[in-house]
């Protein structure tokens, strides 16, 4: 029996991804996530998952940060990226991070099942709308961040989306149930791998991976 996880926020777009999981896969077992925090929490309990479907938009996601830090941890996991953006270099972004197909929230659910299909078969999926020319590859910045952001453990990961989200190190203590001083030392290793010396650094190497850099918003001063 095959393990498929769903991560998305949305219920009623979850709810259609589970179905056309099942019609693809009738004897799969679905597991869901409502954001990368519980998706990380899935992920580690089911590390030998067969197929991830990931929104790019959802509590926790940072554009690409979540596929490129779930292709890093777990390179083995075929990952479909589901997305409301209809545009081809958003596609052709998520593909080169990783991702095996891309899917619009705009699809039907037979394009669904064929995309389910697509990559259980091994191959790569595109509908045939975002089907163009232009490459695949990566900008080296983009390229490089994405590799340090892979690096991170799933807790530094954790850490590293809510500091992008403004949390100060005390809400982000509370939230995770840990100490400022623990959030402190995973702050000092998020810093070395991501070759920057501050937060508001580790900040603006994570906005590299945003699907729109340009929309994110400052962030407020926290202690280092």
């Amino acid at each position: 029996m095959s393990d498929v996880l769903i991560a998305d926020d949305h219920p009623l777009f979850r709810d259609a991804l589970q179905r056309a999981v099942l019609s693809a896969l009738p004897q799969s077992k679905v597991h869901c996530a409502d954001s990368v925090h519980s998706l990380l929490s899935l992920v580690e309990q089911y590390p030998e998952a067969d197929l991830l479907l990931l929104d790019l938009h959802m509590p926790g996601a940072r554009g690409y940060s979540a596929l490129a830090h779930i292709r890093g941890q777990y390179p083995g996991l075929p990952t479909i990226v589901v997305s409301g953006h209809e545009e081809a270099q958003v596609a052709r972004r998520a593909l080169a991070h990783g991702a095996l197909a891309y899917i619009p929230k705009s699809s039907s659910g037979d394009e669904i099942v064929q995309a389910i299909r697509t990559v259980l078969d091994g191959d790569v999926w595109l509908p045939h709308a975002l089907i163009g020319d232009g490459g695949t590859g990566l900008k080296a910045d983009e390229e490089d961040i994405a590799a340090r952001v892979a690096s991170l453990t799933p807790q530094q990961f954790r850490v590293l989306t809510m500091i992008a989200e403004g949390l100060l190190n005390k809400q982000i203590a509370y939230d995770l149930g840990v100490s400022e001083a623990t959030v402190k030392a995973h702050m000092t290793a998020i810093m070395r791998k991501l070759g920057v010396n501050n937060r508001t650094q580790v900040a603006l190497a994570a906005s590299q991976l945003a699907v729109d850099p340009t929309a994110l918003q400052p962030l407020p001063d926290d202690e280092e």
